[in-house]
């Protein structure tokens, strides 16, 4: 165990301090020439992606593989998978932030494959396939890719790719490019940085704009991780750091190098500048911190708090020190009260007085202290200084009367995560910072993609992580790759997956149907308890009956309608019918549901199948009252009476049907005929519009056809004499002895049309109104002297006075009022 300070191997860098932790070694085979290889490694210490570089000469070796491959690593040299690759050639490769990798082909094809194995594809279009992808470069959820006549084209998501062209590229060859992410942008698009001749071009989804830079032509140029800041480094080969908008000129270093770098990254906040053998930290006021590995050859992968160097020997990760580790082990630091901690824990382990003396002399920062050397033991990566540093702030935190320990027991919890998954064997060497951008959620999703089904259960569990995901993963691995007979792997899945809550077996099933386990994937689904989870599946899977009866056992009805509609798209309906004929559930929601939407031909079609004769010959009667003219009506209707003459105790509806049809006929004869359309009346209807249009005689004929009673067509009579205005007809009604409705309906219909005098002609007549009625009816047509006249015919006092008061006695009606009383009432 490495017990040496950790400033042992720091290196200054004006007024910062970088260190480098070997985190592997013997990572890669002696055979396996990393710089004859494309290399892209995945962020926040995910898997790395080699692809052999054809564009090199390379030695043969009888030993290495014929066919090309994409090849998947950890960053201990563990192979994770190797994708067989004979698509054609690669012209860029990168990662995306949930660790999937794309392989972008000169025809514009992007492939997005994750760690299974198993992929996705779409086309970036806009001429790719004509002109052919020169370079690509990636961000954590989208990409641009450069095409050979300088094109650009954007993909914001590989979840939805929409690929997009970005502005025009002015004349001239691009040396180089590098883009800023979307997050970093004011216009929450993608920028891209062209060096064209000797200045720089920024080109969006809109413009391109020239950045006005003499310096050029540049052979790199790179973006910090937070987009801040941009690195160029010319051809005479001079590095110079700006800021993203150009607006400032923060670093001009000298590299006195006329052989071109390798790689231009980041560290940080810092440029890195990396060639075969030599890795330069550029700082302010032209200095560097060189890193010299003479006998491998480097790669650099940018991190948002570091850089990783690869070797064929050895993964190392160069950092900035973190501020809470320098105020520990700092040169400087002896007497900060976090150093001092630490030394009081040393001098405790040795049972020296000295700790209490090293406590009471930090006594008044102690609080600060702990919290340092808590946050200073999550930067480490060396297990020996996590332990004494956590050991100095859980003395600390003892002597303290107040301090809540919630920080100490999250940094326990996370290093103890941050440990396990650094292992060799995991090959994950997340830093804290790191670790925090991740989440740990998706370091879960991460090892269970690596099949580390154990470590990720222990992991979620530790940290009180759901564990579904986890055991679906297992599963559908299971029912992918497994040996084992159906019968056995769905025994062995069911009863892993016993009891956890979550867990869905559709999923699953669907995993294994994909595979080709179409029987396995059945009986999956029957461990399903969610029905919506069920169905779905099973008719992709063709199993219609069982999806429709799976339906049916949940009770919800939205979920059978769906089923129901899906197989009524896909059968013919025929076999629709047959499928739902021994399913009443299944029936009366199609019944319902055609009803609803007015879909009378299903309906038509489902009364046929079942015989249900008198169902059906109500939809035709429905059609019939719906139709415009009256031939389509009574040819619907004529088909109602056919399907009901076939079925028993129809009677009363074949009557119906028989008047309905005779009605029909007749209004087609007036439509024919007359000035006016009668379709779609009733028969009482009927009659009155041939009474209120003059063609009574036609109304006598319905009739007597239809055997209308004389009280109802004297009301309709009258109806339509009134709405015409015919008093002449009235007043000839009036004339017989006898009204089947009597009188009073003339009297009132009459006086509601505005004729008051052809009503009180009507008041004689109504002799079943009660006693001093007729008074008030001759009042409603304001003849007040017909009314005192009635009012002394029933000897009525109370009713004549009030005759007489309304009249006015001075008045000439008044006068003639109380003479007609004068013989009767005397005063």
């Amino acid at each position: 165990m490495d017990t040496a300070l950790p400033r042992a191997t720091w290196e200054r860098l004006g007024d910062k301090w970088y260190r480098r932790i070997q985190h592997y070694t013997e990572v890669f085979d002696l055979d396996l020439d990393l710089d004859n290889y494309i290399i892209a490694g995945a962020p926040y210490g995910g898997a790395i992606a080699l692809w052999n570089d054809d564009t090199k000469l390379q030695q043969y070796q009888a030993t290495r593989a014929v066919k090309p491959s994409i090849d998947i690593y950890n960053y201990a040299g563990k192979k994770l998978r190797s994708i067989p690759w004979e698509k054609g050639t690669i012209k860029g490769l990168g990662w995306s932030e949930e660790e999937q990798l794309l392989a972008v082909l000169a025809d514009g094809t992007v492939r997005c494959y994750d760690l299974q194995g198993d992929f996705t594809q779409f086309s970036l279009g806009h001429g790719s396939d004509n002109y052919g992808v020169h370079s690509c470069r990636f961000y954590d959820h989208g990409m641009v890719a450069m095409l050979t006549n300088n094109a650009l084209i954007t993909v914001s998501s590989y979840a939805e790719p929409r690929p997009k062209l970005l502005a025009s590229v002015p004349e001239g060859e691009v040396h180089s490019w590098g883009i800023i992410p979307p997050a970093y942008t004011l216009s929450r698009s993608v920028e891209v940085l062209l060096s064209i001749k000797e200045t720089v071009y920024l080109v969006d989804s809109t413009e391109c704009e020239d950045r006005f830079l003499d310096i050029g032509p540049f052979s790199h140029i790179s973006v910090s991780p937070d987009g801040k800041l941009v690195a160029l480094y010319t051809k005479s080969g001079k590095a110079h750091v700006v800021s993203s908008d150009f607006q400032e000129r923060l670093v001009e270093h000298d590299s006195n190098s006329k052989i071109p770098p390798k790689h231009v990254e980041w560290c940080g906040r810092d440029a890195v500048i990396a060639w075969e053998d030599e890795v330069h930290i550029v700082g302010q006021g032209d200095t560097s911190a060189p890193f010299i590995y003479d006998t491998n050859r480097v790669h650099v992968i940018s991190e948002h708090d570091g850089a990783r160097i690869i070797t064929n020997a050895f993964c190392e990760f160069i950092q900035q020190v973190p501020r809470d580790t320098y105020q520990v082990f700092g040169l400087f630091s002896e007497s900060s009260p976090a150093s001092i901690l630490l030394d009081a824990i040393t001098q405790l382990e040795a049972q020296s007085p000295k700790a209490d003396d090293y406590i009471q002399l930090i006594r008044g920062n102690l609080t600060e202290a702990v919290g340092t050397c808590i946050n200073a033991a999550g930067r480490e990566f060396n297990v020996h200084w996590q332990k004494q540093l956590l050991k100095a702030a859980s003395f600390g935190k003892s002597v303290l009367d107040l301090y809540n320990s919630d920080d100490f027991v999250d940094m326990c919890e996370t290093l103890r995560v941050l440990n396990a998954v650094r292992y060799f064997e995991i090959g994950m060497p997340l830093s804290y910072e790191q670790y925090q951008r991740l989440t740990p959620e998706n370091l879960i999703k991460r090892l269970t993609n690596r099949h580390e089904y154990l470590l990720a259960l222990r992991i979620a569990g530790y940290l009180k992580l759901p564990t579904d995901r986890i055991y679906v993963h297992w599963a559908s691995t299971k029912v992918r790759v497994g040996s084992e007979d159906d019968d056995t792997i769905c025994r062995l899945v069911v009863e892993k997956l016993a009891g956890k809550a979550g867990v869905s077996f559709e999923e699953i099933a669907q995993a294994a149907y994909d595979e080709g386990r179409g029987r396995l994937a059945t009986e999956l689904l029957n461990h399903e308890p969610r029905a919506g989870r069920q169905v779905p599946l099973l008719l992709s899977m063709e199993e219609d009956e069982l999806a429709l009866d799976k339906a049916i056992e949940s009770g919800d009805s939205d979920l059978i309608l769906s089923v129901l509609l899906e197989l009524k798209k896909k059968l013919p309906l025929a076999s629709f019918f047959r499928v739902t004929n021994n399913r009443p559930a299944a029936t009366a929601l199609v019944e319902a549901s055609a009803a609803r939407e007015g879909d009378n031909t299903l309906l038509k079609d489902l009364y046929y199948q079942d015989d249900r004769r008198v169902e059906g010959a109500d939809v035709f009667i429905r059609e019939s009252l719906v139709q415009p003219d009256a031939r389509t009506a009574s040819d619907k209707l004529a088909l109602a009476a056919k399907l009901l003459s076939e079925s028993r105790d129809t009677n009363f509806e074949l009557r119906a049907l028989k008047e309905a049809t005779m009605l029909l006929r007749a209004q087609e004869s007036f439509d024919r005929d007359l000035t006016d359309t009668f379709t779609g009346l009733s028969v009482n209807e009927t009659m009155f519009k041939l009474i209120k249009l003059g063609y009574y005689g036609k109304a006598k004929k319905i009739q007597s056809e239809f055997k209308v009673p004389d009280r109802v067509a004297w009301w309709i009579r009258l109806r339509a004499l009134v709405a015409k205005r015919d008093w002449d007809e009235i007043a000839e009604v009036a004339k017989t002895k006898r009204s089947p409705i009597g009188w009073e309906p003339f009297f009132n219909l009459t006086l509601q049309a505005g004729n008051p005098r052809l009503a009180a002609t009507f008041v004689p007549k109504c002799t079943n109104v009660e006693h001093g009625e007729t008074i008030t009816m001759y009042e409603k047509c304001g003849l007040k002297v017909k009314a005192a006249e009635e009012a002394v015919k029933l000897k009525n006092r109370e009713a004549f006075n009030k005759i007489l008061e309304a009249a006015g006695r001075n008045t000439h009606e008044g006068r003639e009022i109380e003479r007609i009383g004068a013989a009767v009432f005397k005063s």
